[in-house]
């Protein structure tokens, strides 16, 4: 049980543990990782409840995905994981423990921060129904152990319906028309897909896929024209900020060849072409007229109207990927003719254009309108989350890069537990704002420019997983603020249009020819 004299604390450093950094001795990472597992194999065997949970520091946590619970869980404490224990472990069959010990999942010596000390490690085990990988950090104890500060244990494969890839690819010589049997699997013409996916992006393929290659029959549809859609219709210089690498999708990765910040009509060809190689079941230009679940039958109702016609089918999942907002502009409510960015595709020059929004969007928009000879302006309404793109590569680089399994970077990205992984992105913000990225953040503030970093300090994930928006990586149009080429005016929002252009909340009227709202 945790000690009534040590409160909890979400961020272990030395001086919270107690721990000279000068008592470390970080040559025996691959013996005290050993040591650990050794340990935990053992107990875990004999059902030793009390000596399993000896290993985790009485503040620790087990993360568990699908493992031992079927869900996505994070349990903290003794008492709690003992519970955890008690409940699931005899049911769950947890065993076959393997070290890993190659270059990239071997033990090591991680420090986030300087007064932040880890041994990582990684192993690989077997349950009743299938396979996972576990990632632990250890850390350094008064007494001189080193105990778990978190276990992640995370199913990747099930035993009875493995996926059909790789060495288990489909091996029969067909003899039929494969043409004929696939437009029959596509139009599911023997029965209806256990699962209907909405949305036909990253996320809906991505889903698909998986499923498909697990033997699970699978419909996404949307109410787009083509696949990539989403990419395409949106204005004409969009790109990717953060790198192809940190975007790879399941079974097939990007070529070589494509570069590092995609282009968006690039992106949204190779979202067609991923459907197509992986033999997908996509239906374009759908939209859901009706859907209610069974309670009798434990199903989905839908009706789906493809191309005018309207097709009835009963499904056991129904899963959204309709992205942030579900596919809905974010227009705000205001007297006057409205349009959204998502509609401007054109260019246009020597014109007073108006944006309104600060985000991602508003800033490639201003920044390619300003070099086609217009007058920018840009309405801020609340604070701007920025970071330069070359921060965000250095935040990243070491994980999704030309090398790094993107499989194993991705189990890395989640192996903290939140309130941990919270902490280090508020002190790696901070010190990213103080220091690589201090002469933007100034520059900016120096015009009126408002940012902030983030809810709590925490920076980018943080944002993004809060809120999904309000933040702008960095491609050249902080500069061109900060140098007056593109001007800045605060204000809570546009209270009307008015016949110069509009007037904000403040009473202020700006002239402008054009109004753009790139509100989300």
């Amino acid at each position: 049980m945790p000690s009534p004299n040590v409160p909890p604390f979400d961020f272990p450093t030395l001086q919270h543990l107690d721990v000279d950094a000068f008592s470390i001795d970080v040559q025996f990472s691959l013996e005290q990782a050993n040591k650990w597992l050794s340990a935990f194999e053992t107990n875990i065997s004999n059902q030793d409840l009390g000596s399993v949970i000896s290993l985790f520091h009485e503040h620790g946590f087990w993360k568990d995905i699908l493992t031992l619970t079927w869900d996505f869980r994070t349990i903290r404490g003794h008492s709690a994981i003992q519970n955890l224990l008690e409940t699931r472990l005899a049911a769950t069959g947890l065993s076959a423990f393997h070290l890993f010990d190659d270059a990239i999942r071997g033990p090591v010596i991680v420090k986030p921060l300087p007064d932040l000390v880890f041994i990582r490690f990684c192993f690989d085990f077997e349950t009743t129904h299938g396979k996972g990988t576990a990632v632990v950090f250890l850390i350094p104890t008064s007494s001189g152990d080193w105990k778990a500060w978190s276990l992640l244990t995370c199913l990747g494969a099930l035993k009875d319906h493995p996926e059909k890839a790789g060495a288990l690819r489909e091996r029969l010589t067909a003899h039929d028309n494969w043409q004929d049997r696939h437009q029959r699997e596509l139009n599911f013409e023997d029965g209806d897909p256990a699962v209907l996916v909405i949305g036909a992006g990253h996320g809906g393929l991505e889903t698909a896929a998986r499923l498909t290659y697990l033997g699970v029959s699978t419909l996404v549809i949307d109410k787009n024209q083509r696949i990539g859609d989403n990419w395409r219709k949106h204005y004409d210089t969009l790109c990717l900020h953060n790198s192809i690498w940190f975007n790879q999708m399941p079974y097939l990765h990007f070529p070589k060849t494509f570069p590092v910040f995609c282009p968006s009509p690039k992106l949204a060809d190779w979202l067609e072409s991923y459907a197509t190689a992986l033999d997908l079941n996509v239906w374009m230009s759908c939209s859901i007229t009706y859907a209610n679940f069974n309670q009798e039958t434990m199903t989905w109702q839908v009706s789906i109207n493809r191309g005018g016609k309207e097709r009835t089918m009963a499904v056991k999942h129904l899963v959204f990927a309709t992205g942030w907002g579900g596919g809905f502009s974010n227009i705000p409510d205001i007297p006057g003719k409205v349009g959204h960015h998502i509609y401007f595709y054109g260019r246009v020059s020597r014109e007073k254009v108006i944006i309104v929004g600060a985000g991602t969007s508003a800033h490639d928009i201003a920044h390619d309108l300003y070099h086609e000879g217009c007058d920018v302006t840009m309405i801020q309404r609340s604070p701007t989350f920025v970071i330069s793109r070359d921060a965000l590569d250095n935040s990243l680089a070491e994980r999704y890069n030309e090398d790094f399994p993107i499989e194993f970077a991705d189990i890395l990205g989640v192996a903290f537990p939140f309130p941990t992984q919270h902490s280090i992105w508020v002190a790696s913000t901070a010190h990213t704002a103080n220091g690589m990225d201090k002469d933007i953040l100034d520059g900016l503030a120096r015009v009126g420019f408002r940012t902030w970093l983030g809810p709590d300090g925490g920076g980018l994930s943080a944002l993004i997983f809060e809120r999904g928006g309000g933040l702008y990586i960095d491609t050249g149009t902080s500069g061109e603020i900060i140098n007056g080429a593109i001007k800045v005016k605060g204000s809570p929002s546009v209270r009307r249009f008015t016949k110069e252009g509009v007037e904000l909340e403040d009473g202020t009227i700006l002239e402008g020819d054009i109004v753009i709202f790139a509100t989300g």
